[in-house]
């Protein structure tokens, strides 16, 4: 069986070695065929929004937008509800295939059997 990765990336532009360390370990743990679930929170749930990501930049680092994509594309990317709401962030403002969760959702996947929690 192979282990769940839920990745938690609470940093933004604000420290952006670690924000881009979080998605990175992200889409590798996907490459290596494990399921990934990231939770958006604090200053990362600007991510979650068009554009955001692309605007992101750190030398000698893939880019935020395209690793983003691939976390929308084989995993689960989710933007905390309490985070979201500090922002004005709605489920309008998201891109396609983002939900929008809270705690109790977090809670449950990082205490399922076979999963690994990384905070960020």
């Amino acid at each position: 069986m192979t282990t769940r990765l839920v990745i938690k990336v609470t940093a933004g532009q604000d420290a952006p070695e670690r924000c881009a360390q979080a998605f990175t370990v992200a889409s590798v743990g996907l490459a290596a065929g494990a399921p990934v679930s990231m939770w958006l929170t604090g200053e990362a749930s600007w991510f979650a929004v068009p554009g955001k990501a692309e605007e992101f930049e750190l030398p000698h680092s893939a880019p935020l937008a395209e690793l983003r994509d691939a976390i929308l594309g084989s995993g689960t990317l989710t933007l905390c509800t309490q985070c979201a709401t500090r922002r004005g962030i709605t489920e309008q403002d998201v891109l396609p295939g983002v939900r929008i969760a809270g705690a109790a959702v977090f809670v449950d996947e990082v205490l399922a059997p076979d999963t690994q929690a990384l905070v960020y």
